[in-house]
């Protein structure tokens, strides 16, 4: 393959077309991901048991520290690729793409060894419960030791996507979670393995699509490398993937560790309250992993405009991709809210967990059609290599004002306050990414550029 076919979807085709052929393959990657992180919560509701359902709950967003360091290279590395090819420059591509490899297998492997060290210490810190400790313990032993192969397969994901070949990009995906759907229903059911079941089959799918995205480039289908001799480290190759991926990772990790702490503080309540304000996330995830995979799939195209210097083309991207990302983000959120009983229905089944979901779900439902927009707006700011800005709205998003919210609304209104306390924060740091953006391209094109949107 030759940086033709990059060239070709990034520069010459139209507009609408080249943002939907790089967006559609990452939003259905991105809906995978969400199928598959329903699936084992669909099937461990299988067993009858909530309390498995609020176990789960409890160390998903633990297990998503570990895709949130995939996202530093991930993220970090597709700016970084994008612009370097725009600038016409496929050798230095090369080396942070096999610098994104190799340290995903060495961070992985740290991670792994740490969250298996402290383990104790985690489940204490997530608020688990005498009931919910065992099933959390035994499901977070078991996805810890696929850490490296989470991280490659995240990584992986985005990276592929720089060089052209969102079709690619998406099939490792594919590939690694619908080996999970099928996994689970034979490991939680048929053999009885129950949540060890569910981790079990998470680890494999993660391993075949890690596995996946390796073949690709052993095989020579890309321009760029995961050789061990092209792995380099200066010349602004680490410094310039730390970045843009360190801001982009904390969105993630940010959003565990508020997870983290809106599951401790609704485990104050009861098991019930922790088993709804999970499935209700889950609904409202929906859009977001939509809007998530629709930001990913424009960022390459706006890199690529921005190492080349193609403004108008920039401009004309990011029209189209805020108006069709306010829409989706719309249509997503009506169907969530038309469906959203029979959802809930379909993971709990005692009738206090299934009141809690719904009332959660209609609050977190508010904003969520805001969802679209934000993730285009950040993509644009890590595009632009633009890592100060990226920073201040991935540590307020998740942190800075929805960390100060969770206590403050709690404090006022119990319960609801929890989880009124997403809407609020979505509202504002929507508003000031929003602004950075503004500021960030008036200063990178020139004054005289005026608005871009």
């Amino acid at each position: 393959m030759n940086n033709k076919n990059a060239e070709n979807i990034f520069v010459n085709i139209s507009v609408p077309k080249a943002v939907l052929k790089n967006t559609l393959p990452a939003m259905a990657a991105m809906l995978m991901v969400l199928v598959y992180n329903l699936a084992d919560t669909f099937f461990i509701g299988r067993t009858h048991s909530d309390i498995l359902v609020a176990a789960v709950s409890l160390a998903t967003p633990v297990f998503l520290i570990f895709m949130a360091f995939g996202t530093v290279f991930g993220i970090g590395g597709t700016s970084v690729i994008s612009r370097a090819l725009g600038r016409g420059e496929p050798e230095y591509a090369k080396k942070v793409c096999s610098f994104c490899m190799w340290s995903c297998v060495v961070v992985g492997a740290v991670l792994s060894a740490v969250f298996l060290i402290f383990m104790d210490g985690i489940l204490k810190l997530i608020g688990a419960s005498i009931d919910t400790w065992a099933p959390a313990k035994t499901y977070l032993i078991i996805v810890s030791c696929g850490g490296p192969f989470v991280l490659v397969s995240n990584c992986y994901s985005n990276i592929i996507r720089a060089e052209g070949q969102p079709g690619k990009a998406m099939m490792g995906q594919v590939l690694g979670n619908l080996l999970n759907i099928v996994l689970d229903p034979i490991m939680i059911l048929t053999f009885n393995w129950g949540i060890a079941g569910a981790a079990v089959a998470t680890v494999i799918g993660n391993a075949a699509g890690a596995v996946y995205y390796i073949l690709y480039f052993l095989r020579g289908q890309s321009t760029l490398s995961i050789r061990p001799r092209d792995f380099e480290v200066k010349n602004g190759i680490c410094s310039g993937v730390l970045s843009i991926g360190v801001p982009a990772s904390l969105g993630s990790l940010m959003m565990s560790l508020s997870q983290i702490v809106v599951n401790a503080r609704m485990a104050g309540y009861d098991d019930m309250a922790l088993a709804g304000i999970g499935v209700a996330m889950k609904v409202t995830m929906i859009t977001c992993m939509v809007c998530i995979g629709f930001g990913q799939g424009i960022q390459p195209l706006l890199g690529f405009c921005v190492g080349a210097r193609l403004w108008e083309r920039f401009k004309k991207i990011m029209r189209f991709s805020l108006v069709f990302a306010l829409c989706l983000g719309t249509v997503m959120t009506i169907l969530c809210y038309l469906l959203r009983r029979q959802m809930v229905g379909v993971f709990l089944t005692q009738p206090d967990a299934f009141d809690y979901a719904v009332l959660f779900t209609n609050i977190l439902l508010t904003t969520s059609f805001l969802f679209g927009v934000f993730f285009v707006l950040i993509n644009a700011l890590q595009a632009m290599g633009a890592a100060a800005q990226a920073l201040i709205t991935n540590l307020s998003r998740q942190g800075l004002i929805y960390i100060p919210a969770l206590f403050i609304l709690q404090a006022a209104f119990g319960v609801t306050g929890l989880v009124w306390a997403q809407p609020a924060a979505d509202l504002l740091s929507t508003a000031l990414v929003g602004a950075l953006y503004i500021w960030t391209s008036r200063v990178m094109m020139g004054d005289n550029t005026n608005r871009t949107f």
